[in-house]
């Protein structure tokens, strides 16, 4: 299978190119395109079925939700251990091996449906192992997608990869119904351990290309920073990410704001459900229809979001500000037309910030580290999201739809303004001299 990357030029290299296609033009992120395609597809498909499934065999929604619960627990709970794992193994190797694993457990599953042999407490099970292989398999080939292309280069990665996520999510669902009908239950966990296979046998092909981050294990080499292979293992441990994250005060800046707009904002199903079917007076059918336009713009802002080159925590707070500003204006919309034409812009300018976020994330901790800060982040953004939904419920039984939007929309501008007021005092902060021998002289420094 001829994906292999042939070396580019330095000059290639430092093109100033900013098409949000870029990152395809080399060769293994074209393969690694096709292979997400194929396994995105592949889970939405099972996905799409073992809702149906669970609900074929208990006959409760709650039961169904409870699969879901179940599935995700794991990335609340170990998401820091599979991203120290994806630090410590090779990269390559730890995706090939991780999604083999996933396409193992699917055809168990399918195997168990043909002899029927599932129940729901298997199913439960096996959508608990999911859970725990996907705690390494997400970091891993998140960060490997991001091996195949040089830094500059990387938002572009991030952005086909959006797109590539949003196709597969729609050809898996439809895929899903069209399976069950006329190949049954089992035929649909089968051909998603097929898509499993499908990427584990093209990932040993794929080659860096030319000025690629490259993962810098300590621990691999034998020796750290310090020189010697005792501080390279202790550099690898969970606590040592944690550390990194904890320090670092623009990965915890992002969180703030992504965690905040996450809570008060962006659960635009729920939100825009209530607003439409309410005082909208909308049906099923309009909110359809937003739900469409909020796709629509999700699309178009993963393609602008592919243009950056080196976006910042900067740029993340202002395009959430003005997302959160959007929300406030579209809670006043006095008709369903007028609130149309706010979603698109409020879609878009939240898939570009998610761009520009998780560019941020995967290329700001040092190369060794970022399994570590993936995975941190991964238990972090389950714990919005669990979160996120109940806080709205709450806001909207006080406030209502309407309410609910632009008290939330004000939380989170008021709070990223805040910030870049506290950060603009910190940075323009003159040391303090003290006269020797005064009381409580020492040492001052800046508090930037």
């Amino acid at each position: 299978m001829p994906v292999s990357s042939s070396p580019l030029a330095p000059a290639a290299a430092a093109d100033v190119s900013r098409s949000p296609w870029r990152s395809l033009k080399y060769r293994s992120m074209r393969w690694w395109s096709v292979a997400n395609f194929v396994s995105n597809a592949g889970t939405w498909m099972q996905l799409t079925v073992q809702n149906l499934l669970v609900l074929q065999i208990t006959g409760s929604a709650a039961a169904t939700g409870l699969s879901m619960s179940v599935q995700a627990a794991p990335a609340l709970l170990m998401s820091l251990v599979g991203g120290a794992a994806v630090d410590r193994w090779p990269r390559k190797l730890t995706a090939a091996v991780s999604q083999a694993l996933l396409g193992a457990v699917a055809f168990t599953t399918a195997v168990l449906v043909a002899c029927g042999g599932l129940n729901l407490t298997v199913l439960m099970a096996l959508a608990a192992v999911t859970g725990v292989i996907a705690t390494v398999d997400g970091p891993a080939c998140a960060l490997l997608g991001n091996d195949l292309v040089p830094p500059e280069d990387v938002p572009s990665a991030i952005g086909v990869g959006s797109l590539v996520h949003s196709a597969g999510r729609l050809a898996g669902a439809a895929l899903g119904g069209v399976t069950v009908a006329f190949l049954g239950t089992a035929a649909a966990y089968a051909a998603n351990g097929v898509s499993f296979l499908f990427v584990a046998a093209v990932i040993p092909f794929l080659r860096p290309a030319y000025g690629a981050l490259r993962q810098d294990a300590p621990a691999r080499r034998g020796t750290g920073a310090a020189g010697t292979g005792q501080d390279a293992a202790a550099d690898m441990t969970v606590r040592q990410g944690l550390m990194f994250f904890m320090r670092r005060p623009r990965l915890v800046a992002l969180a703030g704001v992504t965690g905040i707009s996450a809570v008060f904002g962006r659960n635009y199903t729920l939100t825009l459900a209530v607003l439409v079917t309410g005082p909208l007076a909308g049906g099923a059918g309009s909110f359809g229809t937003v739900s469409t336009v909020l796709a629509v713009g999700g699309i178009v802002g993963a393609v602008l979001g592919a243009r950056l080159r080196r976006p910042s925590v900067r740029l993340v707070g202002m395009l959430a500000a003005a997302g959160a500003l959007l929300q406030v204006v579209a809670g006043f919309s006095p008709s369903f037309a007028v609130l149309l034409v706010l979603v698109l812009p409020m879609a878009v300018v939240e898939s570009v910030s998610d761009t520009a976020g998780k560019t941020v994330l995967q290329t700001d901790p040092p190369a060794h580290l970022r399994g570590r800060v993936l995975g941190l982040w991964g238990s972090v953004s389950t714990g919005w999201g669990l979160a996120g939904p109940p806080a709205l419920g709450l806001l909207m039984e006080l406030a209502g739809a309407r309410g609910a939007l632009v008290v939330g929309g004000l939380i989170i501008a008021g709070s990223i303004g805040a910030g870049f007021l506290l950060r603009g005092r910190r940075d323009v902060t003159v040391p303090v001299l003290v006269r020797e021998g005064a009381p409580g002289a020492g040492v001052l420094g800046t508090a930037a």
